[in-house]
């Protein structure tokens, strides 16, 4: 039993390092930052969708319509004028709104003679993630309610109703707002799924490239503490930013290599659903230029850069291969929280602190660029290329000052100068 328990408290001590230990609360603290964001967005959707209507008869079909509009949402905005869209919209835009609705006149009148009546719907969409479209589906769910509660009307002891229409008496015309953009014909669900088709590559492939790369360095690191030739490349009359410099250039090139070799992969996949779906930004005018192309480019250059750079640092708390797998840990986390955000939600609707979050992952901006060349936000996607830029310099020159001291070998930091201090006053006291 002693044997036993010699072990376990050998073992504990080896795994629970501050090298360990530290990771674990940073991820906690993100995990709690992102559960305060979440519940408050998911407080936002419960509430009723805040709409506009306009109401241009008072036949009544069209008032089964409204009185459905008036019950399961919040309408700020009432008129009986086409004539004031403009300004119903405007006014919506200012308030939070998230639709006008048109009941057109004739309404009632076309669908009693047989053709479908047109529900005009004007949206207003703030973000492209998946959870900025819930809030537009369940207004998509009170249209599709109108038409329900139409057609029990029509069934109700009228023989010589037309099947089609009774089955279907309403047609949704939608038109969608989106960052000074107008998008005919399209909702805020099918615009959503647009943008992600087009935005979906780049963050898986950064997840990737990150979490195989990254754990390439620091597993080489502790290989390399492990056999002992470390020691051998550190007593070479080598610059230590020379090594690492090297270290970082080699990874990040298996990196682009694998990059690649996703991105083919991937590009052809998203091309085929693009192509099933039916759907393409590039019939909206909106395609990235060769332009946008470059700095998605340098974006992942600099993000491999600096990811590289992270790993080797971490790296540098690697005893052994073993312990080199907990130091994985958060470079998968931080790889994958952007990617999974990015997903579910747009930069510009998020909450203040899920945006500095956010911003402050390095690995994120290139996730964020496709869809925000899209929209020509340049200051965001310049801004974190800046940002990385900075990042990355800092965190190597940590690394270069790391293999300037014995850290690397002896497990604490201590400098040339100091062990020439120690060196000197041993010497001093010998010569006594």
């Amino acid at each position: 039993m002693s044997a036993l328990t010699n072990i376990m408290k050998k073992e504990i001590r080896e795994l629970l390092t501050p090298a360990t230990i530290l990771p674990i609360i940073f991820v906690a603290i993100i995990f709690g930052s992102m559960g305060n964001a979440i519940s408050g967005i998911e407080e936002e959707i419960s509430e009723p969708p805040i709409i506009g209507v306009i109401k241009e008869e008072n036949d009544t079909l069209a008032t089964i319509a409204t009185d459905i509009l008036y019950n399961n949402s919040r309408v700020i905005y009432n008129s009986t004028n086409r004539g004031d869209k403009e300004q119903g919209l405007e006014y919506l835009k200012q308030n939070e709104g998230m639709a006008l609705i048109i009941i057109p006149e004739n309404f009632t009148e076309h669908i009693y003679n047989g053709t479908q009546g047109e529900i005009e719907i004007y949206w207003i969409m703030k973000g492209a993630g998946v959870f900025d479209s819930i809030s537009s589906a369940a207004l998509e769910g009170l249209i599709s309610y109108i038409s329900t509660n139409i057609s029990h009307e029509l069934l109700k002891g009228n023989d010589t109703v037309n099947a089609t229409v009774a089955l279907s008496p309403t047609i949704s015309n939608q038109t969608t707002y989106f960052k000074d953009r107008i998008f005919v014909g399209l909702s805020p669900n099918n615009l959503s799924g647009m943008l992600s088709q087009q935005s979906f590559i780049i963050p898986i492939v950064m997840m990737m490239i990150i979490i195989m790369a990254g754990s390439l360095v620091i597993n080489s690191m502790a290989f390399e503490k492990e056999n002992k030739t470390l020691e051998t490349l550190l007593t070479l009359p080598v610059r230590r930013f020379t090594i690492v410099t090297g270290k970082i250039a080699s990874a990040a090139v298996i990196g682009l290599l694998l990059s690649v070799i996703y991105m083919i992969g991937i590009s052809y996949y998203f091309q085929s659903m693009q192509m099933a779906a039916g759907l393409n930004l590039a019939d909206y005018n909106m395609a990235l230029t060769l332009g946008d192309f470059l700095l998605i480019g340098v974006s992942l250059f600099i993000t491999l850069v600096a990811a590289l750079s992270l790993c080797m640092l971490l790296g540098t708390f690697a005893k052994n291969y073993k312990s080199a797998q907990t130091l994985t840990f958060p470079i998968v986390l931080l790889a994958l929280l952007p990617m999974f955000l990015t997903m579910f939600m747009d930069f510009d609707t998020m909450p203040i602190a899920l945006k500095g979050m956010l911003f402050a992952i390095p690995f994120s901006h290139p996730m964020m660029a496709p869809r925000a060349l899209l929209f020509n936000d340049y200051l965001l996607v310049t801004g974190g290329i800046i940002y990385v830029s900075i990042f990355a310099i800092i965190t190597i020159s940590i690394v270069v000052w790391i293999f300037k001291t014995d850290r690397l070998l002896t497990g604490r930091i201590r400098t040339k100068k100091i062990l020439e201090g120690k060196r000197n006053i041993f010497n001093m006291k010998k010569a006594k």
